[in-house]
């Protein structure tokens, strides 16, 4: 059976190596990236690589896009030359962007002026899990669309669920983002606190591990605020992005989140030091201005 057209859109420090799989595993790929050079690379590898949001669309059944925000999700979908302008009827937009929810499903009912559906499928795991095809898609949409997609997510993660109609993939994002940021605060506090008081910081993650305490971001992100690893997996700007997505969704149906608040104001103060494209791990050093450290 002929595998589904894919097309690709946003070839960053995600969406390159979750195309490359795409391609690796033999599906007809068609790439679009604004700085063109990326999409080359992958070009060399057997994709075609495409002038325009718009013709990626015409030559794929299911499209997908990835990028930063979601001015530029509706900038690639419904903009001069985007999606709208080549899709086809019957095919499917699968945004795997983190962005908000009611933008989705704004863009889903132009999508179905044409014939079409949006999928919002979100990821987890950063450039790691990107790399490594182990990432966690959180999906929405209508359950048929789902199933559709499901062979091409096998390929990119390892962990899928179906989380409801369309936006709900976007609002479980904004959970597990909740989740992270709070969890590193953490973490960065317990460094600070191992810090202050003689402990080796690399010493004290690898006691606490694999215990009670244990976490992704303690395994990933501790080691590399003990060695000064500021290299970006995931930056504060992006993380700063989500957590704005977070609070105005908590605005709009009213939700206190202290704890997500305190640590995006902890991420401000990153950004105003020039830091933003660092890694998020970064946030420890707000805490070790405030302990002297």
């Amino acid at each position: 059976m002929e595998k589904t057209r894919v097309g690709f859109i946003g070839l960053g420090i995600m969406g390159k190596p979750m195309a490359g799989h795409l391609l690796r595993a033999g599906f007809p790929l068609t790439v679009y990236n604004r700085t063109r050079a990326k999409a080359e690379e992958l070009g060399a590898e057997g994709a075609s690589v495409a002038d325009s949001p718009a013709q990626v669309a015409a030559s794929s059944e299911v499209t997908i896009t990835i990028v930063s925000d979601t001015p530029d999700v509706a900038e690639v979908v419904a903009g001069p030359r985007g999606i709208l302008e080549g899709i086809q009827s019957g095919s499917l937009v699968v945004d795997m962007s983190t962005v908000s929810p009611e933008g989705e499903r704004r863009l889903d009912g132009m999508l179905r002026e044409k014939g079409c559906q949006l999928v919002d499928a979100p990821v987890s795991g950063g450039d790691v899990g990107a790399r490594n095809a182990t990432l966690a898609i959180m999906v929405g949409g209508e359950r048929s669309a789902f199933e559709r997609v499901l062979p091409i997510f096998k390929v990119m993660g390892k962990t899928i669920t179906y989380c409801g109609p369309v936006g709900s993939g976007q609002l479980t994002k904004l959970c597990n983002q909740i989740l992270v940021s709070v969890n590193l605060l953490a973490v960065s506090e317990a460094l600070v606190f191992a810090r202050k008081n003689g402990l080796d910081p690399l010493t004290m993650v690898e006691a606490i591990s694999g215990g009670a305490a244990g976490s992704w971001q303690l395994l990933n992100l501790g080691p590399k605020i003990a060695k000064r690893d500021f290299q970006p997996g995931f930056m504060v700007d992006l993380m700063q992005k989500d957590l704005r997505l977070v609070l105005e969704t908590a605005t709009a149906n009213p939700t206190p989140l202290p704890a997500t608040a305190l640590v995006q104001q902890l991420f401000k103060s990153i950004q105003i030091q020039g830091q933003g494209r660092e890694g998020t791990q970064a946030l420890a050093k707000a805490l070790e201005a405030l302990a002297g450290i």
